[in-house]
């Protein structure tokens, strides 16, 4: 039996290296398969999908994902549409969607609410993001995308900019990149550094530099990754105006960068990336994109499959 079978995966935490290593491995099978052997690897299963919060790239990868593996979903893409409008319970809402479902997965603005999702949920729950904590699936797809492009993750160095201590991908991918033998750079305004309570925990595992200032690391760096500054997440609009457009990747930033290096974002982004980046071979983020489907269908493959496939 596959270790993935029937498992919830609600932080990048619960997964080591080799469970890691596992799910790339299941992903390029996935890529390389024939369109007609992979629609049989989840044939007959549904995906419940519970979108508290907007997306469009994890649900619609999720949605494209159990497509492209034969199978089906239904669920809620707006809390308007819900029965949450009603003063529902999350806990009822996750109860009848499993009842549906042979597999879920669910975003909300709530810490925590994706392992108290699992904890009443009768099938295998994945967090696709829950309130400021983690959002694993995308930690996946990022590594996996670095690994895809750069042919490796061990011995690169990686800069992470933007908002560090509301972005959720962030966390996710901090913690995953502690199994490997990274350096890593992280570049933001004051306000928006890492969580102190947040950094205790990830230097357990990873070692980094903290910086204000792009250019002391960008001509030396392998990966950067960039993310945006997430008005929503803020509790003062007066604190987001002060660090709003505070770093914007234009093509003068990627003159000073590697010539192999590597640009991604986990989407969407403003204007932190400049429309200019994206026709350049260093901007990777639309292919990043793309690899979510493959990763998340690969996840969804193993969890689905007792022998896995």
């Amino acid at each position: 039996m596959n270790e993935f079978f029937q498992k919830d995966i609600i932080s990048v935490r619960d997964l080591d290296k080799q469970k890691l290593e596992t799910i790339f491995d299941a992903t390029e099978k996935i890529i390389q398969m024939d369109p007609n052997q992979r629609r049989e690897i989840a044939r007959g299963k549904t995906l419940g999908y519970l979108f508290f919060e907007p997306s469009t790239r994890t649900r619609l990868s999720f949605q494209a994902a159990i497509a492209s593996l034969g199978g089906t979903s239904l669920g809620i893409a707006d809390i308007a549409s819900s029965s949450a409008q009603k003063g529902e319970s999350l806990a009822d809402t996750v109860k009848i969607m499993s009842i549906y479902s042979d597999v879920l997965v669910l975003r909300h603005n709530l810490d925590g609410s994706s392992r108290f999702a699992a904890e009443v949920s009768t099938k295998p729950v994945i967090n696709g993001g829950s309130g400021t904590e983690e959002h694993p699936t995308q930690a996946i797809q990022d590594l996996f995308t670095i690994r895809k492009e750069k042919k490796k993750i061990d011995g690169l160095k990686i800069g992470i900019i933007g908002d560090l201590k509301y972005g959720r991908t962030v966390y996710s991918l901090l913690y995953a990149l502690g199994h490997y033998d990274v350096e890593v750079h992280l570049i933001s305004p004051e306000t928006l550094k890492v969580r102190p309570d947040s950094v205790y925990e990830i230097k357990k595992r990873l070692s980094f530099t903290e910086s204000t200032n792009i250019d002391e690391y960008i001509d030396d760096l392998d990966v950067l990754y960039v993310t945006r500054i997430q008005k929503e997440r803020f509790p003062d609009e007066e604190e987001y105006l002060k660090v709003k457009g505070s770093y914007v990747i234009g093509l003068d930033m990627l003159q000073k960068m590697k010539d192999n290096a590597i640009i991604l974002h986990p989407l969407p982004r403003l204007e932190e990336i400049s429309t200019d980046v994206d026709n350049t071979k260093q901007a990777k983020y639309f292919e990043q994109a793309e690899y979510g489907k493959y990763t998340r269908a690969a996840l969804l493959g193993l969890i689905l499959n007792r022998d896995g496939f």
